[in-house]
């Protein structure tokens, strides 16, 4: 069986459904989309329901219930791309055909990359805030601790939001001082670049929040093994070379990520490139090589944080310059590398980086210090975002 659109997305995440309603809205009305999943996720909300401040049915809703009307969902697992034949191949074995594509099937978890890592976030003392499924578990394991050694780690390497590594760490320091055993608690976070963050304005002030919690920051380091069975983390210090070995009562790690494997193996990345990333043009998002190839959100080889915030921009960008691209003319919009991250610093509190691909500030309305903690950026981000996610965004309208 084989199927034939003007337009084909590969991924139905944030960047092809919120893609694919921009464009039936600009006119485009054969478009294919290829996902296999029957729920969609709202991955920010993932950090408050390991934090306590979420519900699990709030960041999940069916597949099908956000998928736009007019477009065809093709429910299937792309394998291969030939840019020659402009042609999709699937799991099914059926093919797709195209005029147009857009890559965004997302990045992949490699639990593989951290010996033990896997093992240890199914044991009854580990999970991740990156997994549906774990993220509930993370907020039973956190509540629960009343003495011992809790640690949080970041990967080096692309991810997805890298500061939501952090979120689930201070909403739990803030219940633990409400239940007064935080002086009980000793905390741990293995960060691998030189700074919390990286922006000197948005580290002072977290710096501020972990120096009030207690927190013993690790930066320089990541998490290269586990022994789920004796609970020891092995950190190493990536400047000295050097290794630490810390026992923990419950570990919260961020899986190291990568572009999806059979990505890396089609023509889509630069040549001889490792890191298998769609190569664009990072303004138009255009494929540097193929001209009716697209990309945007993670799978992008754009310079940019990636994250909700930064694909918003994105979405409309690309969509713009591919309906321009159909009418013969050159695209002539450009994404300016905009990201933002949502710290949430204390459980009713939000520290917010607006930011571009430099790790410049950026905010969206100037001279606003939204980096500073503020109760207004905890209800944009608890409260808010969900709603334009679900109810704007998902239908092209924001």
């Amino acid at each position: 069986m084989s199927h034939q659109h003007d337009v084909v997305i590969i991924g139905g995440g944030n960047a092809g459904v919120s893609l694919a309603a921009r464009l039936s809205r600009y006119g485009v009305k054969n478009i294919g989309l290829i996902e296999p999943k029957d729920h969609h996720l709202y991955q920010p909300l993932f950090s408050h329901i390991a934090g306590g401040r979420a519900a699990v049915k709030e960041a999940t809703r069916s597949q099908a219930s956000v998928m736009p009307r007019v477009v065809a969902w093709i429910k299937d697992h792309a394998v291969d791309v030939d840019t020659t034949a402009n042609m999709v191949m699937l799991a099914s074995g059926s093919t797709v055909g195209y005029q147009h594509l857009v890559v965004c099937p997302g990045l992949q978890y490699r639990w593989d990359s951290v010996p033990g890592l896997a093992e240890a976030v199914h044991s009854p003392y580990g999970a991740s805030h990156y997994e549906f499924e774990l993220a509930p578990k993370a907020w039973s394991l956190l509540s629960s601790i009343r003495s011992g050694t809790v640690v949080f780690t970041m990967p080096s390497g692309p991810v997805k939001c890298g500061g939501a590594s952090q979120k689930p760490m201070y909403l739990a320091c803030d219940y633990w001082r409400e239940q007064g055993v935080l002086d009980k608690i000793r905390v741990v976070m293995v960060q691998p670049y030189p700074t919390v963050f990286g922006i000197p304005e948005v580290d002072r002030e977290l710096e501020r929040k972990i120096a009030e919690y207690g927190i013993e920051l690790r930066t320089n380091s990541e998490l290269v093994a586990v022994d789920a069975a004796s609970r020891q983390a092995t950190i190493r210090n990536n400047v000295t070379n050097t290794t630490e070995e810390l026992g923990y009562d419950v570990l919260n790690a961020v899986p190291p990520q990568s572009a999806p494997e059979w990505l890396r193996a089609t023509d889509l990345p630069a040549p001889g490139g490792q890191d298998g990333f769609v190569h664009v043009d990072t303004e138009t998002l255009r494929h540097v090589r193929h001209s009716n190839v697209w990309s945007l959100g993670d799978a992008a080889a754009t310079t940019n944080s990636k994250a909700g915030g930064a694909l918003r921009k994105q979405t409309k960008v690309l969509a713009k310059n591919l309906v321009a691209a159909r009418q013969g003319k050159p695209p002539a919009m450009k994404y300016d590398g905009y990201s933002v991250c949502p710290f949430t610093v204390s459980r009713t509190t939000v520290v917010f980086a607006e930011f571009d691909d430099h790790y410049r500030p950026m905010p969206t309305i100037p001279k606003v210090p939204t980096w500073k903690e503020s109760r207004v950026s905890w209800w944009v981000d608890r409260i808010m975002f969900p709603q334009v996610y679900w109810h704007m965004i998902l239908k092209g309208r924001a």
